[in-house]
């Protein structure tokens, strides 16, 4: 990189006709940044159009300047790459980056891995005699499990923080790879309910490692292309796992003896040991090494993510530029990497935004996403075709994932989640009226399974992989890891508190016995988080991660994120550049006046 080449030249060769070269070069860099507003924030409304501008305080450029050796070099290489990649068709970043996208898809299949397995908690021999002679799994036994999984994912979110800080990701995930691994033997030996209750505690704790290193890992490895492609697909991940778990328990449909319920659970060892092995030869999140230092570790990695024929040594050396650019700018307005600091300065902003995301992915209405053969028995299909119709639902969900890479990178995160919660606002309001009835119709019990259908193949079209994108690109890239854990904790948390609570007492003919007009209270909370995605979501699209960290610096509100203009990473940045050509200059004359009296 320039920064170890500067070291290399010689102080007897510069003097005044170079400090005559260095002002004519600095306005060269700079000559857009002439004219704009040089104070703290926005560019006082000098942009193009009902556009404003924002750039880097200047007070932080010059801390940076005093943290590196060529601030110069550092500054123009990173705004170098900071255009190249904002400007970057998608066609030349499949060209040139077919290697990130495999490897983050290979380290996301762990994720098809947990969908398979969270999906066959039902396929069990043992249980309480059910009056018809089956056996069947007591409620508060299913949500006593489905509670543990829960709880050993937080765990596992919590454990995945502290390893990927130390280890990094590759080796937390191998870690968690080799522990599932063992944890499969308590699920497929379990001859009681509370064998098989510490087995999904357990597994939940290596699926919570999962979750959180697979939408980091994307979101580092990636140009910003590609970004939103790679980090929704972990989405279709969790749909292809449920895809397929759907798929193996109808083909074990009328097996009655143990191996109904081993087969599947024998199926999950297939995973962990070829996604370790790729995952080993995976290389390491430059973004991972350069926030360790380890620069040549990062230079090393962004040239194995890149084909060499399409990313020259210079672009390495200008992608490097703009991560250790970003990173010295984050830790100038970010105290340390511990939870604590999620929730300080602006960062605490990024928490509220990916924790929200998260909870009104949950509080949207998916809760029933999941009861369309529900309500397809009570229209008098039987258990047999309504699980087949569920296994269809599936296919359709994962239609809607793809179906959104098409749409996310013209309409934007924002516009695709606020206009997918009012479809499914109006949805839900459908199915709720269909229960109106009581008992419901077999019109419409038709009708309220189909509009349950619909309703989840539009989260999946548009909430579910989108939260995805959102959750990695908001944290800042210091605390990216443990800003994702907490979100998804918090969703762990309210589906344990809340929504596996409501939901069940909502159907249970014991209960509350709400059957449809269930829809009507997730309509409710559904319309809260659509308020809040209105207000408070950014609009982060195209956009750099040195661009976001200027962007919430400089506060500026959710609903102008888009229309904010950050023509380049020189601005703000004039005055701690000069400061440092002068201090070069005058070091160097110092140095040959000190020769000439010798």
């Amino acid at each position: 990189m320039a920064k170890s080449q500067e070291h290399e030249e010689q102080p007897s060769q510069v003097g005044e006709k170079d400090e005559e070269k260095i002002q004519p070069e600095l306005q060269q860099h700079i000559s857009r940044a002439d004219g704009q507003d040089s104070e703290k924030g926005l560019g006082g409304g000098h942009g193009l159009g009902n556009g404003q501008y924002a750039q880097i305080d200047p007070a932080i450029a010059s801390r940076i300047a005093e943290n590196v050796d060529d601030f110069m070099t550092l500054v123009n290489e990173a705004n170098d790459a900071n255009e190249r990649e904002r400007d970057m068709k998608l066609s030349h970043a499949f060209k040139v980056y077919p290697k990130a996208v495999g490897w983050s898809m290979l380290l996301s299949s762990c994720i098809i891995m947990e969908g398979f397995g969270t999906s066959i908690v039902g396929s069990y021999k043992f249980g309480t005699q059910a009056p018809n002679g089956d056996y069947q799994i007591p409620a508060s036994w299913q949500n006593g499990i489905s509670g543990a999984t829960n709880v050993g994912e937080i765990i596992g979110l919590q454990i995945a923080g502290v390893l990927s800080e130390r280890w990094g990701y590759r080796w937390t995930l191998i870690s968690a790879l080799v522990a599932v691994t063992a944890f499969i033997f308590f699920p497929f030996f379990a001859n009681s309910l509370t064998v098989f209750l510490v087995g999904e505690l357990f597994q939940g704790m290596a699926w919570g490692v999962f979750q959180t290193i697979t939408v980091a890992y994307a979101a580092e490895v990636c140009p910003v292309p590609l970004r939103h492609y790679l980090t929704s697909y972990v989405n279709l991940c969790w749909i292809i796992g449920q895809f397929i778990s759907a798929g193996v328990l109808v083909g074990l449909e009328g097996r009655r003896d143990e191996w109904g319920y081993k087969i599947p659970f024998s199926l999950q060892w297939i995973w962990p040991i070829p996604i370790a092995v790729g995952t080993y030869l995976a290389p390491e999140s430059p973004w991972w090494c350069v926030r360790h230092n380890y620069k040549e570790r990062a230079e090393k990695s962004l040239k194995r993510l890149a084909r060499s024929s399409g990313f020259t040594q210079r672009d390495a050396d200008a992608a490097m530029a703009l991560m250790v650019y970003t990173d010295e700018m984050e830790k100038q307005v970010s105290e340390g990497t511990k939870y604590w600091d999620c929730f300080k300065g602006t960062d605490l902003r990024r928490t509220e935004i990916v924790c929200f995301i998260w909870l009104a992915q949950t509080m949207s209405g998916t809760a029933i996403g999941g009861l369309s053969a529900y309500f397809y028995q009570q229209a008098g299909i039987s258990d047999a075709d309504s699980f087949k119709l569920g296994w269809g639902q599936n296919g359709l969900n994962a239609v809607g994932t793809i179906a959104s890479w098409f749409v996310l990178n013209k309409a934007g995160r924002k516009t695709l989640v606020f206009w997918g919660m009012v479809l499914m606002f109006i949805l839900l309001l459908i199915t709720g009226f269909m229960g109106i009835h009581d008992p419901p119709s077999t019109a419409e019990a038709w009708t309220a399974g189909t509009m349950v259908i619909l309703l989840s193949a539009t989260a999946n079209f548009s909430i579910g992989p989108v939260v995805y994108t959102i959750v990695s690109e908001i944290p800042s890239t210091r605390l990216r890891s443990k800003s994702i854990i907490l979100a998804r904790n918090a969703y762990n948390a309210i589906n344990i508190a809340f929504v596996n609570i409501v939901s069940y007492r909502q159907l249970n003919p014991a209960e509350w016995n709400w059957g449809p007009k269930a829809a009507f209270f997730w309509a409710g909370t559904n319309a809260i988080f659509t308020a809040w995605i209105f207000f408070r979501l950014p609009e982060t699209k195209g956009r750099t991660y040195a661009e976001l960290d200027i962007l919430f610096e400089n506060k500026v509100p959710a609903r102008k994120f888009a229309s904010t203009k950050i023509e380049t990473l020189l601005q703000g940045t004039e005055g701690a550049q000069k400061e440092q050509a002068d201090f070069i200059t005058t070091s160097h004359a110092t140095g040959e006046e000190k020769r000439t009296e010798i």
